[in-house]
């Protein structure tokens, strides 16, 4: 059962006491919405009130957003717009205003190539009371299609569309219920962690608290590392391609050598970067069967697969896939003798070329990529100070066995802002927090307490601020309480309907969680955060 934490109900209560007992009212201005509205470039203005319990169908959207529905658990307007971006691109956006307005604006990020409206997340915030927005980021699918010789779909995926969107839904907000909001904030992982950090670097004026996961930054090099793992592997037929079923043994090894780093053999890599995983004990003996071990060459694929990516130079590009990310989704997707779907940066924005063979990505091509850097989408910039001074907060969090973005980047970016503003970690507290994630893949899921209450793909265990990363941030940017750890939830095997395992207290970064005892590893109070 989620707990409503008194900071949420205190927004509710205010809304309430100003809210008629009937919908009427609010549903006949969610229906004249559209003839209201006269914001610049938007056209296809369509509204609608929606019940609580409804479930939405998308006939027409993509398929390969796997987005088919939504169920809807509150009252709202749900309002759809197309907006022009330049003469030839625009963005599909949503916004859904719920009855119970807790005066907060919220905006949602994408995903991957990022063509796909996040409804999960736009049902979580407009059900805890956000007026919640989202768009396509430029273009319809989670492919890399459109960017075949247009720059301004390029331009809207690097910054353009979030932050139209951003301008825009505040415009309606602000219309429809006829006060501006009072803080406005960010949700977002992956590509939506890279665009959370984009607008604290480019637009900081935009949100007042920006929560940002495993983000996409370096973004150049990071399509470079997650393309690469193709060509390094080579297909299922290649002397190189480790095989499926060796992998379990690959993990059960890194555990072996890893696991008792962080004091408690429990399955899981509290501080993967301290892991210096060395295959060789799974090579093959003479006459040994070839499924149960590695060859020589074999091998030499996970050592690479396990060290930072250097280019034709040997010049640093990219971290290496912390061990654990092989448990975690990396084999499926980065791993398989497949193209990734990062591949498609390659194909159509960078070579436009549609013909591109992925296979054939050299270590020599990283530096076009990187030195085009299209729209300044690296998102590298090391200097926050123009959103700090205005007040503005930053949690970002990255699970520590991820599988398609390595953790090993947000330190190093991390490191970067501190080195840049010339400010040490106590320094920066004061508006960045950094935050590891033990056990948690790809912005959610894994075997590690990972349910923090970051979007809505994963099912918020509680609203209590130590247990839920949003509202975590709204306690810091309105109460100014910043959050020194982040209690993370475990399902009984990864399943919600079968109650908690066990709780666990994140770290924030440069602290590392470490077991002292005397009780169980599940006991969260048997850990401590140690510099």
């Amino acid at each position: 059962m989620v707990r409503l934490h008194p900071l949420l109900l205190a927004g509710l209560a205010i809304v309430a006491s100003a809210t008629p007992n009937t919908t009427a009212p609010f549903e006949k201005r969610c229906r004249s919405l559209p003839s209201t509205l006269n914001v610049p470039n938007v056209n296809s203005t369509t509204s609608e009130f929606v019940t609580a319990g409804t479930t939405l169908n998308f006939p027409n959207a993509d398929s390969s957003c796997s987005r088919p529905s939504q169920h809807v658990t509150v009252d709202l307007c749900r309002v759809t717009m197309q907006v022009a971006t330049s003469a030839r691109s625009g963005i599909e956006m949503e916004a859904w205003l719920p009855v119970n307005w807790s005066g907060r604006f919220l905006s949602t990020g994408n995903g991957g190539l990022g063509g796909c409206i996040q409804f999960e997340d736009i049902q979580y915030a407009a059900s805890l009371g956000f007026a919640a927005v989202g768009t396509n980021n430029g273009h319809d699918g989670a492919t890399g299609k459109s960017f075949l010789h247009n720059p301004d779909v390029i331009e809207d995926f690097a910054y353009r569309a979030l932050h139209t969107g951003v301008v825009v839904g505040k415009e309606i907000s602000k219309a429809f219920y006829g006060k501006q909001h009072d803080k406005s904030y960010y949700l977002g992982c992956s590509t939506g962690g890279r665009q959370g950090f984009k607008e604290a670097q480019s637009f900081p004026q935009d949100f007042d608290g920006i929560v940002a996961g495993a983000p996409a930054i370096s973004f150049n090099n990071l399509t470079s590392w997650s393309s690469y793992f193709y060509p390094l592997t080579g297909p299922p037929t290649a002397d190189t391609f480790v095989p499926f079923a060796v992998w379990p043994l690959i993990s059960q090894d890194i555990l072996r050598q890893c696991d008792h780093l962080d004091g408690a053999v429990d399955g899981i890599l509290e501080s993967p970067d301290l892991c210096d995983y060395d295959p060789s004990g799974l090579i093959c003996s003479e006459g040994q069967n070839s499924s149960t071990c590695l060859t020589e060459t074999q091998a030499k694929t996970v050592r690479s697969i396990y060290s930072p990516l250097l280019d034709g130079e040997g010049n640093f590009v990219y971290h290496r896939m912390q061990p654990g990310g092989e448990s975690t989704g990396a084999v499926e997707s980065m791993f398989n003798g497949q193209a990734f779907g990062a591949s498609d940066w390659w194909r159509y924005a960078i070579f436009n070329n549609s013909n591109w063979n992925p296979l054939t990505l050299s270590k020599n091509d990283f530096a076009l990529s990187s030195t085009l850097n299209l729209f300044n989408i690296d998102t590298w910039e090391g200097d926050l100070s123009a959103f700090q001074d205005r007040g503005g907060k930053v949690l970002h969090y990255h699970g520590q066995a991820d599988g398609i973005i390595t953790s090993e980047n947000s330190p190093r970016y991390y490191k970067h802002v501190s080195q840049t503003m010339g400010l040490a970690p106590e320094e920066l507290d004061d508006f960045y927090r950094f935050f590891r994630i033990s056990g948690m893949q790809h912005c959610s899921g894994g075997p590690g307490a990972s349910v923090i209450g970051n979007g809505g793909f994963s099912p918020a265990a509680s609203l209590d601020p130590e247990e839920n990363v949003l509202m975590a941030m709204v306690r810091w940017v309105e109460e100014g309480i910043a959050p020194d750890y982040i209690i993370g939830t475990a399902w009984v095997n990864q399943t919600q309907s079968n109650g908690v395992d066990y709780k666990r207290r994140h770290c924030r970064w440069p602290s590392r969680n470490v077991y002292q005892g005397p009780g169980s590893y599940k006991d969260m109070d048997s850990w401590a955060c140690i510099v």
